[in-house]
C-alpha cells in the first residue's frame, strides 16, 4: 500500500473528531457483530423464525418465495425485517462496548436485477435504510456486505439465498449484476444521509469457485471491475478522498487466490481484507480444548494471508466447535461457561492484532432445542460467556496460561 493510502487509512481509523463520521469510536479497533439472518435468512440458525414465516422445512429464501408465492412471501419477509433487528437490539449492541455492525445483503435487494425466473423477496430496502439510520444515531460503524451474489457464489449454502449444487456466480453476466448492485449501494451511501456511518462495502462474501478458470476470473475480472466501478461512482460524485469507502475483498487465506494480483501484487487505495476464522471447520487443528486455545493464542491470523493483505479484519468468527468429536466441548459440563469465556478472550487476543473482528452472529434461535450461545453474541453475553465489554476479555491475559 502506498504512502497516500496509509495516511488516508490512518485518518479513517483515528479517533480524531474529523474521523468520527467514518469510524465513530474512541477505540481504533473494530469490535462488532454481524446482523446475520436479517436480509439473508439462514434457516439453520433461526428455525423458529423461519417456521413462523411459513417456511418450515424449506432450505432457503428462493424455496420460501417460490412455495408461498410472491405476495405472501413479501408480506412474511416484511414482518421479519421489521422485527428481527430493532432499536432495542442496536441499543444493546452499543451497551456491550461494540462499535461496528456488518450487514449481510442479497443482490436481490436491488429488485431490477432479479430475473423473471428467480424467486426472492421484495421490499427490503426501506428496512435496510431503517437499520442504518438507527446505527447512525447510535454511533455505530457499518459494513455493508454483498453476502449473496447472483447465481450463488458457493455451492449448497443457505447464505447465498439459493442453495445450488454448482455455483453460478462465476460468469461475466453475473459479475455485471453484482457490479451494478455495488454501484447502486455506493451511490446511496454517498447521497442518503441515513447511510453516513457506512464506511466499508464488501464486494463478495465467501466466493468458492470449482475450477481454476473461475478462480482466475474472480481475481482478474470481478475484483478489479467491482473496485473500479465503486470508485467511478465516487469520482462522478466528487467524493473527497478521506470520505471514500473502504472496499473489502476476501483475503488470500480464504483460498480463492491473492486478490492483490489484480493490481500487480499491490493493495489498491483504501482496500480492506476479510478473513473468516471458524475452527469448527478447520480439520488442521485437533479438536481439543487445549489445541483450540493454543491455536487461537498463537496462530497470528494475519500470517495466513499475503503480506499485502493489509489492513485485515476478521469479518466472521464464532465459538462453534466440532460437536461430537470431543466431550470436552459439551455445553452441559459444569465448566463449559468458564472455558468458552477463556476461548472468546483467546480469539480476541489474536484478532485485535489486526484491525479487529465482527462476531457471527448477533442473534439466533435455539439450536437443536438448546440455548447454544456459541453462535449468538447476545445469548453468549446473557450466559456469562462474553463480558458486557470486550475490553474485559482482553484484560484476562488468557494466553499467559498457554505458553
Amino acid at each position: 500500500m502506498g504512502i497516500a493510502a496509509l495516511l488516508c487509512l490512518a485518518i479513517v481509523l483515528s479517533a480524531s473528531s474529523a474521523a468520527r463520521a467514518w469510524l465513530p469510536t474512541k477505540h481504533p479497533i473494530i469490535r462488532g457483530v454481524n446482523l446475520g439472518g436479517l436480509f439473508v435468512v439462514e434457516p439453520w440458525m433461526m428455525n423458529d423464525r423461519w417456521a413462523s414465516m411459513g417456511c418450515a422445512g424449506l432450505n432457503d429464501e428462493w424455496q420460501c418465495v417460490k412455495s408461498l408465492g410472491q405476495k405472501a412471501a413479501d408480506a412474511a419477509f416484511k414482518r421479519h425485517w421489521s422485527s428481527w433487528i430493532t432499536k432495542a437490539d442496536i441499543d444493546e449492541i452499543v451497551s456491550y462496548g461494540l462499535n461496528t455492525i456488518r450487514i449481510p445483503l442479497g443482490f436481490w435487494m436491488k429488485e431490477d436485477l432479479v430475473q423473471s425466473d428467480e424467486y426472492f423477496p421484495r421490499g427490503g430496502f426501506k428496512y435496510l435504510e431503517s437499520v442504518v439510520r438507527m446505527a447512525k444515531k447510535a454511533g455505530l460503524y457499518v459494513i455493508l456486505d454483498l453476502h449473496a451474489g447472483p447465481g450463488g457464489q458457493f455451492a449448497n449454502q443457505q447464505f447465498t439465498g439459493h442453495s445450488v449444487s454448482t455455483p453460478g456466480f462465476f460468469t461475466s453476466a453475473n459479475y455485471e449484476r453484482a457490479c451494478q448492485f455495488l454501484e447502486w449501494i455506493a451511490k446511496i451511501k454517498h447521497t442518503n444521509p441515513n447511510f453516513a456511518t457506512v464506511g466499508t462495502l464488501e464486494v463478495m462474501n465467501e466466493p468458492r469457485s470449482v475450477t481454476d478458470e473461475q478462480r482466475a476470473s474472480l481475481r482478474n475480472e470481478f475484483y478489479p471491475n467491482a473496485y473500479n466501478r465503486i470508485r467511478q461512482v465516487e469520482d462522478d460524485l466528487n467524493i473527497a478522498q478521506e470520505k471514500r469507502l473502504h472496499i473489502q475483498m476476501m483475503a488470500t487465506s480464504w483460498g480463492e487466490g491473492d486478490p492483490d494480483l489484480s493490481w500487480g501484487g499491490h493493495s489498491p487505495y483504501l482496500a480492506l481484507y476479510d478473513d473468516h476464522k471458524y475452527l469448527v471447520w478447520d480439520t488442521g487443528v485437533p479438536a481439543t480444548r487445549r489445541d483450540y486455545m493454543y491455536h487461537s493464542c498463537y496462530n497470528n491470523v494475519g500470517a495466513g494471508s499475503n503480506s499485502n493483505d493489509k489492513p485485515l479484519l476478521v469479518g466472521e468468527w464464532s465459538l462453534g466447535v466440532r460437536d461430537g468429536t470431543n466431550s470436552e466441548f459439551n455445553l452441559t459440563r459444569s465448566d463449559a461457561v468458564e472455558w468458552y469465556k477463556g476461548w472468546f478472550a483467546a480469539q480476541l487476543h489474536d484478532y485485535e492484532m489486526q484491525k479487529g473482528w465482527v462476531f457471527w452472529t448477533w442473534k439466533i434461535d435455539q439450536l437443536d432445542g438448546q440455548n447454544d450461545f456459541r453462535w449468538g453474541y447476545q445469548r453468549a453475553v446473557k450466559a456469562g460467556v462474553i463480558p458486557t465489554n470486550p475490553a474485559k476479555a482482553i484484560a484476562m491475559n488468557i494466553c499467559d496460561n498457554y505458553k
